[in-house]
């Protein structure tokens, strides 16, 4: 298989007097810390999304990161090139896991009936490269915030139409992390928020989304999931508003709609510090109240 990083060497653990800009300068996996290696310690992954699909677009400009897989509409030869480079890249760089959304992986999709069925055929394409290559899934998760529909919000939404099409969107992402043995199953509310309480009916919208995740859990069982169900709290992108703003009000909302014991958190930094807390503080946080599960270390711009 040959992709473009073919030229790259395999990252290599060379100590911190390392010169190398391609060389772990710290993480060793096998050096034994408190009785265990440092891999099990630190049990990370790469994010699909960043890694692989982000064009380098912002609001004032276009697409400033080509890629080959990019340079039309992703088919399904497309998807399966950027499958080849992400494993390719993975094992590179020795990542024992992976993360992905469902957009991530599929051909482009215009319908839920398309998107479906495009991670149908690109399951066993990802089985066989987790085989080939050892890299595991740690989560995968459901994108409910690209698509048009979801504008005014996913499992809050006031249509019931769009609540059902997240919600199998849902159920078709958590069969597939479940058959790739995927160890958690993350859920970031996008859009779970509003831009005014102008035309926010915020009880309702709350008793939406916990029935929305009581859901998940319910049908994480009915298959067998043994993985975690997490929830990672953001206080905007893009509404004005989110509600799983911060550690403490998630903790809440998740004692409000009896969801303890079943769902924890995955605490990214660069939400913490947006809710204008610190890192720490929304990781202690979260063990005080018992629903710390992971962390995203995407530490923004600090």
């Amino acid at each position: 298989m040959t992709t473009i990083f073919s030229g790259v060497p395999p990252i290599r653990f060379e100590g911190p007097d390392s010169d190398n800009p391609l060389a772990y300068r710290y993480y060793d996996a096998d050096r034994i810390v408190a009785g265990r290696p440092m891999k099990d310690h630190m049990r990370w992954a790469v994010c699909f999304w960043h890694s692989f699909c982000f064009t380098g677009m912002d609001p004032f400009g276009w697409a400033t990161l080509p890629r080959p897989w990019m340079a039309g509409p992703v088919d399904l030869a497309a998807a399966t090139e950027r499958l080849d480079a992400a494993f390719d890249f993975f094992s590179r760089l020795g990542a024992p896991y992976f993360t992905f959304h469902d957009h991530d992986v599929a051909p482009h999709a215009t319908t839920l009936r398309d998107l479906i069925d495009g991670m149908a055929r690109m399951e066993p394409l990802m089985a066989e490269r987790m085989r080939k290559t050892g890299v595991s899934l740690l989560w995968g998760t459901a994108n409910l915030t690209a698509h048009p529909r979801y504008a005014a919000g996913a499992a809050t939404n006031p249509d019931p139409e769009v609540f059902a099409c997240a919600a199998a969107q849902v159920h078709a992402c958590l069969e597939t992390t479940h058959r790739l043995g995927g160890e958690n199953y993350v859920l970031w509310g996008g859009r779970e928020g509003y831009d005014t309480l102008l035309n926010t009916d915020m009880r309702r919208e709350l008793d939406q989304y916990g029935r929305f995740l009581a859901m998940i859990v319910e049908h994480k069982h009915k298959i067998g999931f043994k993985g975690a169900i997490l929830v990672e709290p953001k206080p905007y992108e893009p509404a004005k508003h989110m509600y799983d703003r911060d550690a403490a009000t998630c903790a809440a909302f998740l004692r409000t709609y009896g969801l303890e014991g079943e769902v924890a958190l995955n605490i990214e930094a660069n939400h913490a510090t947006l809710a204008g807390n610190s890192f720490e503080h929304e990781v202690a946080t979260a063990i005080a109240h018992g629903v710390f599960g992971s962390i995203d270390l995407n530490r923004g711009d600090p």
